[in-house]
């Protein structure tokens, strides 16, 4: 072939650092557009974006020239610090070093994108914690529940 054709869709999703409750509703309406800036900057284009104060997540077009975790990388580092930078921030900003990525088909990209606009709905009954086990399962991954969260410390 003479080019290169893709359509890499992703759906992210990733946790506050021990899953606090930071992302406000105010800090959500500087943070996303913030987010999807890091993607664009980087050839990728943010589809969708949503969440509740303890996690994130996207529905993203990737370029196949940068691979998910570098993205998710300057994403995460990018942001967490624009976040700390900022006047009024109290505490620490910061993201649980690990993510979730799935393939989506674009059969399924308007599915995953109303899923996304639905946080808030469907985590009146259902915590982050459990609608993360429930996406790995729902797409075959193993994982050790021993390792799945960073938890917090108590000294």
């Amino acid at each position: 072939m003479a080019s290169t054709f893709t359509n890499l869709l992703y759906h992210i999703v990733y946790s506050t650092k021990y899953r606090n409750n930071l992302v406000a509703p105010q800090l959500q309406a500087e943070l996303y557009p913030y987010i999807g800036g890091i993607v664009q900057e980087n050839r990728g284009t943010l589809l969708e974006i949503g969440g509740m104060p303890d996690h994130v997540q996207l529905l993203a077009q990737f370029s196949p020239t940068i691979a998910v975790s570098d993205m998710l990388r300057l994403i995460k580092t990018n942001s967490s610090k624009w976040v700390n930078e900022r006047d009024g921030t109290a505490g620490r900003f910061e993201w649980q070093t690990g993510y979730a990525a799935f393939s989506v088909s674009q059969s399924q990209a308007d599915t995953v994108r109303q899923y996304i606009r639905r946080q808030e709905e469907h985590h009146r009954s259902r915590s982050f914690t459990d609608e993360f086990r429930r996406l790995l399962q729902k797409h075959n991954i193993d994982f050790d529940e021993r390792y799945l969260f960073e938890e917090t410390h108590i000294a």
